[in-house]
């Protein structure tokens, strides 16, 4: 395990209220007692309903707030039920997510998540960049041919690399407590970061998170692929016990 700047995003996709505070407060708390608070960064990406309220009592530095999604239009215009990522970005959201897997189901295109994401970097919001294979092309053995098309097509226009962070995602892992193996996995990060390298005509490889399945039962054994630099955590970031139990675990 290196020292290296770990982030640990949260997702709470369609789930909270503003009773919910209670649990960011726990992190909260947490965060600022924690003595290896240095080589972590804590994201919590809450629905767009609750960030504008979350920052306002949050007042930390410890802990950032983001969104989960956005509309590709970066201007005011008509699209009833929409939100761009200059409303998100007055709310006080630092981050958002982009490309995840539900969303991609839902219509977003490689094409429209290049959208979403200049408008983002635009707007001067971090972006957490999701990519992932279903289990049919996992089968078919287009794993990384998936990955390399999703970063190329969505990829190729951005302007500031310093605001993406890309989450690796396996559409077959989300949700349903299987995890790929561990030499799996690191051959795939890598395979991330030196494709990324390539696509971008970057030196440096940008950060790469996992998220799937990640829960404190899980999270030491994390720890030993250096190449990951963080996660996004689904269902157990809604809670403070179990978000908090996976950041220690991973350091035990």
């Amino acid at each position: 395990m290196t020292n290296k700047l770990k982030y640990f995003v949260g997702n709470w996709k369609m789930f909270g209220d503003f009773t919910s505070f209670k649990t960011v407060n726990k992190i909260n708390q947490f965060s600022r007692k924690y003595k290896k608070l240095h080589k972590n960064k804590i994201i919590l990406c809450v629905p767009n309903t609750l960030i504008f309220f979350f920052n306002k009592k949050l007042q930390s530095k410890n802990i950032s707030l983001g969104a989960q999604n956005c509309h590709y239009y970066q201007n005011y215009g008509p699209f009833t039920g929409s939100v761009n990522s200059q409303m998100l970005k007055k709310t006080g959201a630092e981050y958002i997510i982009l490309g995840h897997s539900e969303n991609r189901s839902e219509g977003d295109t490689d094409k429209i998540i290049e959208k979403k994401i200049n408008s983002s970097i635009k707007n001067k919001l971090n972006v957490i960049f999701c990519i992932g294979e279903s289990y049919k092309q996992k089968k078919n053995g287009k794993t990384f041919s998936t990955l390399r098309k999703q970063m190329k097509n969505s990829l190729k226009k951005i302007s500031n690399l310093n605001k993406i962070i890309l989450a690796y995602e396996p559409i077959w892992s989300i949700g349903t407590n299987n995890i790929p193996k561990a030499s799996q996995l690191k051959k795939t990060i890598k395979f991330i970061k030196n494709e990324s390298k390539k696509i971008l005509k970057i030196k440096k490889p940008i950060k790469v998170l996992y998220g799937g399945s990640v829960d404190p039962n899980n999270a030491r054994s994390f720890s030993f692929i250096k190449e990951i630099d963080g996660f996004l955590i689904g269902r157990a970031s809604q809670s403070a016990k179990k978000f908090i139990d996976i950041i220690e675990n991973y350091y035990k």
